[in-house]
């Protein structure tokens, strides 16, 4: 039975690119082992995601990740298990070691800040790193720029509060709903 859960990898040589032979260059290995990690990973990936038991799935994710640290999919996937499971360290684990390979993957930032900010009680102090860099990375993220004006506004900072909550609701055109709930933010915090 556990064979049929295993996902089927291709052989070396089935519709790859030939392994590296004694004439080619350090460069051609490792580029073919690279790609052959990606197939590999991609596989792992397409296992995990179609099993019933979640623990074993989990732990061909994290394989995946090893061959493959660049795929941003198992990351996803691991990301959203442990989110469903209230397991927000563990969420911010998986994204830390994605930014790791993928230092400016502005989607890993901000699913750390959420996990932080889905604790109870939000843990402010820790998501606030995570969403300046998301921010610092793209200047356009009205998403970032709401959260960072949340916990300001919890803070009790205002002024930086209505400065971010002001760059969020300035994105109309693009993101409304962050736009709709700046401005409601705003009104709450009344006249500036």
């Amino acid at each position: 039975m556990l064979s049929m859960l295993a996902p089927a990898l291709p052989a070396i040589g089935a519709g790859e690119a030939t392994p590296a032979s004694a004439t080619s260059t350090p460069a051609d290995a490792a580029t073919y082992a690279s790609s052959s990690n990606t197939v590999k990973a991609h596989a792992l990936v397409d296992a995990a995601i179609n099993m019933t038991d979640s623990d074993r799935a989990v732990k061909l994710l994290w394989q995946a990740t090893d061959l493959d640290p660049m795929l941003e999919e198992a990351y996803v996937y691991l990301g959203l298990f442990y989110n469903s499971r209230s397991q927000f360290e563990k969420v911010v684990e998986v994204y830390q070691k994605l930014v790791k390979y993928q230092p400016k993957e502005i989607s890993a930032y901000l699913n750390m800040g959420e996990a932080y900010m889905s604790f109870t009680p939000p843990k402010y102090e820790a998501a606030l790193p995570y969403y300046r860099k998301a921010l610092e990375l793209d200047r356009t993220s009205s998403f970032a720029a709401l959260r960072m004006g949340e916990i300001f506004a919890q803070q009790g900072n205002r002024e930086e509060a209505v400065r971010y909550l002001r760059l969020a609701s300035g994105d109309r055109s693009k993101n409304p709903n962050i736009a709709t709930e700046a401005d409601r933010m705003l009104r709450q915090m009344g006249p500036s």
